[in-house]
């Protein structure tokens, strides 16, 4: 047990900070707590037409206090730490549990399954820090390099970091810390045709390390090929034909599929999916992977955040769902353990989130596809998505570029992709061109037979 310090401990000592927080709760009733400490800093320099439009520096420090009296909980925060702040913050979090209504799988989480301090260098922290001016000189270059066609105009551009070292220690004895650090930079361009029409498009990248970053010149010029090649899209009739998803919007579908599996969403009743665990969603030979180990990844960790040791998990084997994303609320509800997805910020109770999700690569390239289905549209960009949660109607925005004989012939704009999202899932075929980006990545997806909404 954690006992109460007489003195406030000075900020800098974090852990014994957070000890301090949970012996006065556990002091005035509290049955166990857990308290976060979270350090962050950031700068971005955003720059449009040759000078520099923002510069946006933020640094914080907060604590967050959970605490649980039988089976009620609260949650509060705070971002000072004088001893009087730190007695309100407790005294508030306490009363308030004690006023909240009973949760039945409220609680921290089950100790057998906690991290024990062993595991792999995830190398997510690259103490390399660029100065203002050269975040600046870095987002000046990005758009300079995308300025390639008198056609193009920029819209925005931006270079920045952040930097976070995250703490939790909870009541029972776990205790976990780690820092991570992002660099990212962005172009985003506007191209104009003769006629007056106008196309945006753009490119951005988020990476741990900065020496992983693209070259400036290489985001630039990316930006600013999307944004010409958009011009002269124009209306298309309805149609039902098959559908290719570039990479960066078919991750979206993907990002529904994490999202219908979500234990708090399947244990409300509220996924389309929630009678599905066990059963085959996906082709033979689709794999969805979950990996928390990888190297620099941006979500790569080894504990989550109420302290459960991770693992490698196959969410789809084979085309079958094999687990729901559980936190040790969600998994109490529904009968199972926590999965290691828990996820949550120092103000509320976890929530859950996936770690690194891949979608494995199929055998067929994107041309290969396109060429197989003949004609349809390739899905390019997409927004304003509309999915029911109850039946998996799903429905989106969207603009890509028209495709026959299993060529690109013209963009197109202003047009809408709908389906079943548990349709989709059983007959989509995943292309080759699979890049590790992010914190989740597919390669191109082809949808044979989706309506098509148009003029």
């Amino acid at each position: 047990m954690l006992h109460t310090q007489t003195d406030t401990p000075a900020r800098t000592d974090s852990t014994a900070l957070l000890a301090h927080v949970i012996g006065l709760a556990q002091a005035q009733g509290a049955d166990a707590a857990e308290a976060v400490y979270s350090q962050s800093r950031s700068l971005t320099v955003g720059v449009r037409k040759g000078a520099v439009e923002t510069v946006e520096s933020d640094e914080a420090t907060d604590l967050g206090l959970r605490v649980f009296i039988g089976q009620k909980q609260a949650v509060v925060s705070v971002s000072e730490f004088s001893e009087r702040t730190l007695a309100r913050l407790v005294e508030r979090c306490v009363a308030m549990a004690r006023l909240a209504p009973d949760d039945a799988y409220a609680g921290l989480a089950d100790p057998a399954r906690l991290w024990r301090g062993d595991g792999v260098e995830l190398d997510i922290f690259d103490p390399t820090e660029l100065s203002a001016d050269a975040l600046r000189e870095r987002a000046l270059a990005c758009e300079a390099a995308g300025l390639i066609d008198p056609r193009l105009q920029s819209d925005a551009a931006s270079a920045g970091q952040s930097f976070t070292r995250w703490q939790l220690l909870t009541s029972d004895g776990f205790a976990g810390h780690h820092r991570t650090s992002l660099s990212f930079q962005s172009a985003r361009l506007i191209a104009t045709d003769e006629t007056g029409g106008m196309e945006r498009d753009g490119e951005g990248r988020s990476t741990r390390y900065l020496s992983d970053l693209p070259t400036p010149e290489a985001t630039g010029r990316m930006a600013a090929e999307r944004a010409l090649k958009a011009l002269g899209a124009r209306k298309i009739d309805s149609r039902t034909a098959p559908v290719l998803f570039e990479p960066r919007t078919a991750k979206s579908l993907i990002g529904l599929f994490l999202g219908a599996i979500s234990g708090p969403s399947v244990a409300r009743g509220s996924s389309y999916l929630k009678d599905r665990l066990g059963q085959r969603l996906f082709a033979p030979g689709v794999h969805i992977i979950d990996n928390p180990f990888r190297p620099r990844g941006l979500g790569s960790c080894l504990y989550d955040d109420e302290g459960v040791a991770v693992r490698e998990r196959a969410l789809i084997d084979d085309g079958i769902l094999t687990t729901w994303l559980l936190n040790s609320a969600a998994g109490r509800q529904l009968g199972m353990a926590s999965t290691g997805h828990a996820s949550r910020s120092l103000a509320h109770p976890a929530g859950v989130s996936a770690h690194n999700v891949t979608l494995s690569p199929g055998s067929r390239s994107p041309a290969d596809l396109m060429a197989a289905a003949g004609s349809g549209v390739l899905i390019t960009s997409m927004f304003g998505p509309s999915v029911n949660s109850d039946t998996g109607d799903w429905s989106a925005g969207a603009s890509g570029f028209v495709f026959e004989n299993g060529e690109l012939t013209h963009p197109v704009n202003e047009i809408t992709v709908a389906g079943n999202l548990i349709d989709i899932f059983a007959r989509l075929e995943p292309a080759s061109d699979l890049e590790i980006k992010g914190t989740l990545d597919t390669p191109s997806i082809l949808v044979d037979g989706l309506s098509i909404g148009g003029k």
